[in-house]
């Protein structure tokens, strides 16, 4: 598995430059050896295909080997190689960055999230796929609005989606009948989750309620959390026909102040030594939450992977045990719920070997067989309509909601500059939640952060 830092990729890249121009003996092969491939003559190609393992169960990995040998089976010059690279979230963006930038390094086949393929586009380092999809029927079946998600700032098509997702709030049926809340909760307005908080907390030893804090949880806090609250206020961080940045929004604020009467001013959250963790979405979702010490959660609809057969916290009718609610905008007014979302993508980069092949390898993996196998490998969203028609797709828990949820999604700013961004939300939110801000504080500090990068022209 890849796991290589910042420093050490350049001085590996620069090695592997080297040994490809020669045979160690300072006189060419005359072959074309990057990245194993001996393309040209004949023989056989191989294409890495790269994402981030980030520990076990690895679904993205076990889709991809079972994928790689009925590939290499069907085509008989073409093997797909299996090549993630080992990392935290922040450190695989980081290290794909840099690979991306060499023609040794880059991967043929790189999964991507989504909110990184702009910034990736604009630098220049991915395929533009226009041509393609505009030639390939199958385009068709994929979801209108989650095409959004793969394109570049200016336009183009820039990924194929792989896995979608929406966002809510899980909840613990056993928790709430001991509380004394119905098991069929769905909150109407951010008082409603503050209600069964305090009942929670009133009546049981559970945590009331959970969301992603600590900045080391990089963009699950920005999405997960303060988006989901902030897009809720009837707001959007970025006005993409203005091309504005929103900085001044009382909804910043609102958002803000949410996170402190969950965490400090009503005692509702979990204790500083799980929110301000680096596992914090294992402990939780994996731990805490299954086993009722945790009653609600803020967070994603893959988590339905943990729940059913197979899954690290497995329940034989998980239903009967869990719920998943949609996210209330703030008082229940515009459309009444809200969700972020997001998902993976492949891309090609523009530095790799062998286009041709890496689009006919999407193209395999893109059917709606293969699609439907990962969505329910994964415990995601299918991208494609005849996939979440399937019988198979459409009898797994929490699946309805989750896809209902779709209705109400919101996306993140297509622009470059939006991971950096991103990082002052984090701060933000970790100083609230900490108690090291107050929400009007973290608020200014995140208006002077994004001003002094973008500019206050380009603010609003």
């Amino acid at each position: 598995m890849k796991n290589i830092g910042k420093g050490s990729l350049i001085i590996f890249a620069s090695t592997l430059l080297l040994a490809a121009c020669g045979n160690g003996n300072g006189e060419s092969t005359g072959e074309d050896t990057q990245n194993g491939a001996t393309s040209g003559n004949g023989e056989e190609v191989t294409l890495d295909v790269t994402w981030r393992y980030a520990g076990d169960p690895d679904n993205i990995g076990d889709y991809v080997r079972e994928f790689s040998d009925w590939y290499s089976d069907e085509q008989d010059e073409v093997v797909i190689n299996p090549d993630p690279i080992t990392a935290s979230e922040g450190d695989y963006f980081s290290n794909v960055s840099l690979s991306l930038q060499s023609a040794v390094t880059a991967p043929e086949i790189l999964s991507q999230d989504t909110f990184m393929i702009s910034s990736d586009a604009n630098a220049g380092y991915l395929v533009n796929l226009d041509d393609l999809v505009a030639d390939w029927d199958e385009w068709d079946n994929f979801i209108e609005n989650i095409k959004d998600g793969v394109l570049g700032e200016d336009g183009s098509v820039y990924g194929i989606p792989t896995t979608t997702d929406s966002r809510g709030i899980w909840y613990n049926k056993s928790v709430f009948e001991e509380a004394g809340l119905p098991t069929d909760w769905q909150p109407e307005s951010w008082n409603d989750i503050y209600e069964a908080a305090e009942m929670v907390r009133d009546n049981t030893e559970a945590i009331p309620f959970s969301m992603n804090l600590a900045t080391v949880n990089g963009e699950a806090v920005t999405m997960q959390t303060f988006q989901m609250l902030w897009y809720g206020t009837g707001e959007t961080m970025y006005d993409e026909e203005a091309q504005l940045w929103n900085v001044n929004g009382e909804g910043i604020i609102e958002s803000l102040s949410f996170i402190d009467e969950i965490m400090n001013q009503r005692n509702l959250g979990p204790s500083l030594s799980v929110a301000i963790n680096q596992n914090y979405g294992s402990v939780i979702m994996q731990d805490m939450f299954p086993s009722g010490a945790a009653a609600m959660v803020l967070d994603g609809s893959w988590n339905m992977s943990h729940f059913v057969e197979g899954g690290t916290a497995e329940f034989d009718n998980p239903e009967d045990e869990i719920g998943f609610a949609m996210m209330p905008t703030q008082d229940g007014s515009g459309d009444g719920f809200i969700t972020m979302a997001g998902g993976w993508s492949w891309a090609i980069p523009e530095n790799s070997q062998h286009h041709e092949e890496s689009w006919e390898a999407i193209i395999a993996m893109s059917t709606e067989e293969w699609q439907t196998r990962r969505a329910m490998k994964e415990g995601t969203l299918t991208v494609r309509q005849d996939s979440a028609e399937s019988e198979e797709y459409a009898d797994r828990p929490f699946v309805e909601t989750a896809t209902e949820a779709l209705n109400y999604a919101h996306f993140r700013p297509k622009h470059d500059l939006y991971p950096n961004i991103s990082i002052f939300i984090q701060n933000a939110v970790e100083a609230v939640a900490t108690g090291n801000m107050t929400p009007e504080e973290a608020a200014e500090d995140y208006r002077n952060n994004v001003v002094d990068l973008v500019g206050e022209e380009n603010t609003y």
